[in-house]
């Protein structure tokens, strides 16, 4: 290579590298947009403004990474500075903030059958407005993470910096600081309400808004479906906690469907079903093969007492009942198969043979539809936000790409069952004013009301603090008219008490 040759190659590599630098350096401005609107609740007519907005997000050397979209719903004609706010978010890993946005918290909601029987078919779905929006008490933020909805990494961001449990909840938290922040709310009363692996996120988020400088301590935690320790909700074969926290659900859903419990009501068979699972079931799944073949026929005919299932087919499993088999085998008979976000619905399966539901969860696709072409049509119309990318209700990337590791780098760690329990309960001992609302649905059969049980009577929480009610439904008790009513009221007390003691 010639000298001048070199000379315009180095000077072609200090372009091309100055290019880069500018694109990442040049971002566009971050959207923003707002509308008014008004609503009655309780009576009241309450005026706000909905501001759809994309946040950034910079890494420590103060360079852009991250935009984050959120939602705030904002009650107009009032003293804001000590308004209480809440954040809210879904889970997945992977899913946006649509599902509590459009099916319980929103001003606007979707519904899809109550009863749990029928498909929501295609458009047009039926869109209602909320007369229990808990907008009179509180400002709602919907959150939706990165990568998911319209929130993606930008300039020097990669999705490795966000898609993981700790990398998530540190950016969630610096959201929420930025937006306390820039609606002057230090403050106000300081809500989060997760689901699913929202609720895993609440526990961290809540245990990082306690570091990084700037202390933020929050009044009131909502899990809706809680799934905080994930031994208790992973049905796999030798996770022997699974078979015990699973049953009762697994009880009352065969109830539900006319196996068992015939003339018993959900709370007298959720008890017995209870009792039998720490009395009698814990101690045979853990003697195992000590057990004679009577003592292991003895524990299936009552296994099948709960479950209706065929008492040898009880006994070829081992006693231990799979979760995805047992939505398989509970209807096999009808050829069908139930949910696993809610064991109420049901459908005809393509293929009876199989060992487990072939063409998905019937709670999930039944509902789904709905929800994504309600939302997509709604902010163009009522929030007047018209983007160009396309809103990512779910992002099946993150899932299989998400980092599951506890603590930060440098620290040590073995794989092991997800968990931040223990997190939330040393939060919770280290804001002695934090209260907790966990909401259950009977018939959950990814996050059972048990596990709930088990997980909070264990870890050293405060037991006065943590305050369970349980619903006649599945995951999203909220998609079944008498629960929605029956959450709304109870998240309104929940709040009320706490805001107004």
């Amino acid at each position: 290579m010639n000298q001048f040759s070199m000379v315009l190659s180095i000077w072609t590599i200090t372009l091309l590298s100055f290019s880069a630098f500018a694109q990442k350096d040049s971002l566009p401005p971050a959207r923003s947009f707002s509308s008014t609107h008004e609503i009655t609740i309780q009576g009241q007519q309450i005026n706000y403004e909905v501001i759809a907005k994309e946040t950034f997000l910079s890494n420590s050397k103060q360079e852009k990474t991250a935009a984050i979209w959120s939602w705030s719903y904002l009650r107009k004609g009032v003293e804001s500075s000590e308004r209480p706010v809440m954040f809210i978010f879904n889970g997945g890993p992977g899913s946006a903030s649509i599902w509590l946005h459009m099916g319980f918290f929103g001003i606007k909601v979707v519904k899809v059958d109550s009863d749990a029987t029928k498909d929501d078919g295609a458009a047009p779905y039926p869109f209602v407005e909320n007369s229990q929006a808990l907008l009179d008490v509180v400002d709602l933020v919907f959150i939706d993470p990165v990568g998911t909805g319209f929130s993606r990494v930008i300039g020097e961001g990669k999705n490795a910096d966000y898609w993981g449990l700790q990398e998530d909840a540190e950016s969630v938290a610096q959201f929420i600081r930025i937006w306390i922040k820039e609606n002057k709310r230090w403050q106000a009363p300081k809500f989060l309400a997760g689901e699913s692996f929202g609720t895993t996120r609440a526990a961290k988020v809540a245990e990082v808004l306690e570091g990084g400088g700037q202390h933020v301590s929050l009044n009131g935690i909502i899990l809706i479906s809680q799934a905080l320790d994930y031994q208790g909700s992973s049905s796999w074969s030798d996770n022997l906690t699974s078979f015990f926290t699973y049953f009762p659900s697994m009880a009352l859903t065969a109830r539900y469907h006319g196996k068992s419990g015939v003339g018993k009501s959900i709370e007298e068979f959720a008890q017995e079903a209870r009792d039998f699972a720490y009395e009698e079931y814990l101690p045979s799944l853990f003697l195992g093969e000590k057990q004679s073949s009577d003592q292991k026929r003895t524990i299936a005919e009552r296994i099948g007492y709960f479950t209706g299932l065929d008492i040898e087919y009880i006994l070829r499993s081992d006693n231990q009942i799979l979760m995805h088999r047992f939505k398989k085998e509970l209807l096999r008979q009808q050829g069908k198969a139930i949910g696993t976000l809610d064991g109420r619905f049901a459908a005809v399966e393509t293929d009876q043979v199989a060992e487990g539901p072939v063409l998905g969860d019937p709670s999930d696709y039944m509902t789904e539809a709905a929800y994504g072409a309600v939302f997509n049509q709604y902010i163009l119309d009522e929030l007047k936000v018209n983007v160009e990318e396309p809103y990512l209700s779910s992002n099946n990337q993150i899932g299989s790409a998400w980092r599951w590791r506890t603590v930060p780098d440098g620290s040590y760690w073995e794989p092991s069952y997800v968990s931040t329990a223990r997190a939330l309960s040393e939060v919770m001992h280290r804001n002695t004013a934090l209260q907790v609302m966990v909401a259950n649905g009977y018939y959950d059969l990814i996050t059972p009301f048990f596990d709930a049980e088990f997980t909070f009577a264990r870890h050293d929480f405060p037991q006065n603090r943590i305050h369970m009610y349980y619903y006649e439904a599945g995951h999203m008790m909220y998609n079944r008219q008498e629960d929605f009513d029956a959450l709304a009221q109870d998240i309104r007390g929940f709040i009320n008490k706490i805001i107004k003691p």
